[in-house]
């Protein structure tokens, strides 16, 4: 069936893999999604921050560099908590070793929730998002990231290499995608855009802003690659408040 979850992330090669290619100056998640969801969080001086699924933990040495006043995370990855607990070493920040399904979220403790290009891991977000709402103070924000529904919906085998064109089917099919990832079989759960509205709206959210993350021509190196990532968006931001 696939890796569920972050289990897949403890799979040495497919960690090794991911690192390099995430961590790459030129990937779409540091020139398209990064610059999207910076401007949706803005100033972060003197929050609390929890953010889900933290990966490595350099998303949260920006966060401590611009000044929050505090930062937790949780991942549920042996080798990606490890990996964050040796890049953040602020006393400020604490790193948690669960998977968010099952980890026991305080209440009224943030002020800002963030998730990036996680929640497409996981089936049932309905309960996340209640347990994010409670999470944060009065006047919290949550905004997070996921890969865009038009990605996830196929349910073929996603073509190996450079794609040219891609296939939008099954869209209204809200259920558990197998594809192929880095030469490792993942599951991913497809969502439509009016899905995670209402999964958010229904959590008590007020929903203030969204983005698709259109390239911007000066974060590309050529144009090829930018009338590229014109074609098709790959992510979808959500600003929310409580």
């Amino acid at each position: 069936m696939g890796y569920k979850g972050s289990a897949v992330y403890d799979n040495e090669e497919f960690n090794r893999n991911y690192i390099a290619r995430r961590n790459r100056k030129e990937s779409p998640n540091n020139i398209m999604e990064y610059p999207a969801l910076m401007r949706f969080i803005g100033d972060v001086k003197g929050s609390e921050i929890l953010d889900l699924g933290c990966g490595e933990g350099l998303f949260g040495l920006d966060l401590l560099e611009a000044g929050c006043k505090g930062y937790e995370a949780v991942d549920g990855s042996d080798k990606m908590v490890e990996a964050a607990r040796e890049n953040i070493s602020n006393e400020s920040a604490s790193i948690h070793h669960a998977p968010l399904e099952n980890w026991n979220f305080p209440t009224n403790r943030y002020d800002l929730i963030t998730s990036r290009l996680v929640f497409h891991y996981i089936e049932d977000l309905s309960g996340i998002f209640e347990r994010v709402y409670q999470a944060l103070r009065a006047d919290g924000r949550f905004i997070f990231s996921v890969q865009h529904p038009v990605l996830t919906a196929s349910k073929h085998e996603a073509l190996e290499g450079k794609r040219t064109s891609w296939n939008v089917d099954h869209y209204f099919d809200l259920d558990g995608r197998v594809e192929k990832w880095i030469d490792k079989e993942v599951v991913k759960y497809h969502r439509t855009i009016e899905e995670y509205f209402r999964l958010l709206t229904e959590a008590g959210f007020q929903i203030k802003n969204l983005s698709e993350c259109p390239p911007e021509r000066e974060n590309f190196k050529t144009e090829e690659e930018f009338e590229r990532r014109k074609r098709i968006p790959l992510f979808l931001l959500f600003s929310c408040e409580k």
